[in-house]
């Protein structure tokens, strides 16, 4: 079953992505969800069109993405927890806690394309970082968890 995406769909596609599902997926959640709309003819030419009207816009903000990427270079976070016997810390640092941090040295990414290697930080350390800036824009970021003096 073809269909057209109308939002950001997780390990399925993009907005404006044609997809190929299986019925039932396409059926009972993608479509009643507002997820996704049949491919039809002219849905597919629909499509075309503000693909075309959006190209343009788009390199716009592919360059506004690589230059907030590009701030990332230099930027060195060190974020704290409380800390308890060896390097286990209380509670976690998940990537909310990442996505404030780097807002307050002005780069702003929402915390839903931020993806932490193996989920919640429950220790000391340095880690490693994905962020989604675009779809074609994505940059990787090592930053440090320190236990509070």
């Amino acid at each position: 079953m073809e269909l057209i995406l109308r939002k950001d769909v997780e390990n399925l596609g993009f907005k404006d992505d044609l997809v190929t599902v299986k019925p039932g997926y396409g059926r009972n959640f993608l479509i009643p969800q507002g997820f996704a709309v049949l491919a039809t003819p002219s849905a597919k030419k629909v499509l075309e069109e503000t693909i075309k009207q959006r190209s343009y816009k788009e390199q716009k903000q592919i360059e506004e993405a690589k230059a907030q990427a590009a701030k990332l270079n230099d930027l060195e976070i060190k974020l704290t927890a409380k800390a308890g016997a060896g390097d286990k810390i209380y509670g976690s640092v998940t990537n909310a806690d990442l996505a404030d941090a780097l807002a307050k040295e002005g780069v702003e990414i929402d915390k839903k394309y931020i993806s932490i290697a193996g989920g919640n930080i429950k220790r000391l350390g340095q880690y490693e970082a994905t962020l989604r800036f675009h779809r074609e824009v994505v940059s990787t970021f090592n930053f440090d968890v320190v236990a509070e003096a």
